[in-house]
């Protein structure tokens, strides 16, 4: 996963423990990275990252594998 953009790209474990923030990418069929959701990390493991969105508040969980993550 290859983007140019201004932030940090988020893979290492490190990475997770101090990003607070996080922009989270999907890539779409097309092969284009869209933005899907913003907020804070509340915790990761080997497998997914649990992210609390900034503005409904709901959490979700991410497969590391399948999403990309950019610190905001």
């Amino acid at each position: 996963m290859t983007i140019e953009r201004n932030g940090q790209y988020l893979s290492q474990d490190i990475h997770f423990f101090t990003a607070a923030l996080s922009t989270v990418w999907e890539e779409d069929p097309a092969g284009v990275y869209i933005e899907i959701e913003r907020g804070f990390i509340e915790g990761y493991s080997s497998e997914v990252v649990h992210v609390r969105n900034v503005a409904s508040g709901s959490r979700t969980s991410y497969n590391r594998d399948t999403v990309m993550f950019q610190r905001i």
